[in-house]
């Protein structure tokens, strides 16, 4: 497995900026995929979308039985004209640009680890193919797609990047987004201060009764990001709101956050809550069928003279999808190297032929 073809699709890839909400943009990097996908012998199928870009569905025939998907996405957070000021480039062991790492880096493995497939004893089972277009913001268009593949697949490999040290990921939390709105009711805060009951004083009840959901020692973030209200300082605000992050390692602990929440009540006379949002990510959880998944991935790594960890991300991928639906999955199955979303986003390109070799495995175990 040749790492210098490896980096030649990173870069390619690479170089067709696909911020998600660029349509146009993420079609001409499919564009390429899908011809790639073709290249490497897989009956390619668009699965057209009116405002995000068109999700790829790509079956490479296999002996009978169920499918192994791999699974990933080719939006990236970055826009248009980033590569101006953050170009690709390689420096030493490796090589940076905006979305190597999260998750181009993961596409080119899979890409590699096909190929060798196919060159060599061929694959144990059909391999489907799912790359879709809006992972960076939920996955709105795409989860019901990726549901209704993974259900049909005997096993999921995930090719998000690897946890640090080229770890695999057997759990993820369960993420969610609540908007928080007060109306309260406007009056001069001078002259009639108590006729009115302020938005924003609500708003600040109610964040300090959040606080108290977040429990770090047990895995659950609470997170009050964005905050807004008010319209002049000598008017009581009539309106208020806030953007919430949660996140929580279980299903169960999931509920029991979205309950609390959703149950808010108002603090103040005159003010109302309403109440939007959820859990859009289910927890990933560790089940005996991921826990032999993990260990067939280890025995592979170790005939590659390799070490493999495991562990849990805070963040959430499509893999939350594949898991909750009870199909095993591995994630974490991409590239190795560091600043998802950050400017010095980069992979570690001696290792990514061991990757491509790791997937490989998997794919003829």
């Amino acid at each position: 497995m040749e790492t210098h073809h490896i980096v030649q699709t990173i870069e390619a890839l690479v170089r067709l900026e696909s911020p998600t909400t660029d349509k146009a943009a993420v079609d001409r990097c499919g564009a390429l995929l899908e011809r790639m996908l073709a290249g490497a012998g897989g009956s390619v199928e668009r699965i057209t979308q009116r405002e995000r870009g068109d999700h790829l569905l790509a079956r490479f025939a296999g002996p009978g039985g169920a499918p192994i998907m791999i699974l990933g996405h080719f939006d990236t957070v970055w826009p248009v004209g980033t590569l101006a000021h953050m170009p690709v480039k390689r420096e030493g062991d490796r090589l940076y640009g905006p979305g190597t790492f999260d998750m181009k880096g993961g596409i080119a493995i899979a890409l590699a680890a096909i190929d060798a497939v196919h060159a060599g004893r061929g694959p144990q089972a059909p391999i489907v193919v799912v790359l879709t277009t809006d992972e960076e913001i939920g996955s709105a268009t795409s989860r019901a797609f990726i549901e209704e593949e993974a259900r049909t697949c005997r096993a999921v490999l995930v090719l998000e990047p690897a946890l640090p040290g080229g770890a695999l990921k057997t759990a993820r939390k369960g993420c969610g987004e609540f908007e928080l709105i007060v109306d309260g009711i406007a009056a001069h805060a001078g002259l009639d201060p108590g006729k009115g009951a302020s938005a924003i004083h609500e708003l600040a009840a109610q964040i300090r009764v959040i606080e108290q959901l977040q429990d770090l020692a047990n895995g659950v973030s609470v997170n009050v990001g964005v905050v807004s209200g008010g319209t002049r300082p000598n008017v009581i605000a009539e309106r208020a709101s806030a953007v919430i992050d949660a996140r929580a390692p279980t299903r169960e602990a999931a509920k029991q956050i979205e309950s609390a929440i959703r149950n808010l009540q108002p603090v103040r006379a005159g003010t109302r809550l309403t109440i939007n949002g959820g859990f859009d990510r289910p927890a990933m959880e560790r089940t005996p069928a991921s826990r032999e998944l993990f260990a067939r991935a280890r025995a592979v790594a170790s005939s590659l003279g390799r070490p493999l960890d495991e562990g849990s991300a805070g963040g959430g991928s499509d893999g939350n999808f594949t898991a909750a639906v009870g199909v095993p999955t591995l994630d974490g199955l991409g590239a190795v190297g560091d600043g998802a979303h950050a400017a010095h986003e980069h992979v570690d390109i001696p290792s990514l032929a061991w990757r491509a070799a790791l997937v490989a495995g998997l794919l003829v175990e």
